[in-house]
């Protein structure tokens, strides 16, 4: 299993980025999906998932309403679109590979992840 994210970079309050994840070594169409995020001096926590068929997207309240979950399974491509960035998305972003049938919203609970794309909200 791999996973490349990229995207990241140094942008200013309220505005927006999107992050892509290329997947590769496992069958990409049949796994839930997920982002997760580690900021400076704190825990990962999880952001959001999405069913291997691309439907029913679920959010952590910190970013529901401004982020968005999508995928291109032909393309092996998992996205995450930011808008009205703020300081406190700073953190380093992650891909993951969820279950054939369910996602996990605890961060440990992932076997494979990438390297991960840093994103630096400045005020």
């Amino acid at each position: 299993v791999q996973l490349v994210e990229s995207g990241g970079g140094l942008v200013q309050a309220g505005a927006s980025l999107r992050l892509s994840c290329a997947a590769s070594g496992f069958d990409f169409s049949a796994y839930y999906m997920a982002w997760v995020r580690q900021a400076p001096g704190k825990g990962p926590g999880w952001l959001s998932a999405l069913k291997p068929g691309g439907g029913s997207p679920s959010y952590s309240d910190p970013v529901k309403g401004r982020f968005t979950i999508s995928r291109d399974n032909a393309k092996k491509t998992l996205y995450l679109q930011m808008n009205s960035l703020k300081p406190e998305d700073t953190a380093l972003y992650y891909c993951a590979q969820g279950g054939g049938l369910y996602y996990y919203t605890d961060p440990d609970d992932y076997d494979y992840r990438g390297q991960g794309t840093q994103v630096t909200v400045s005020s």
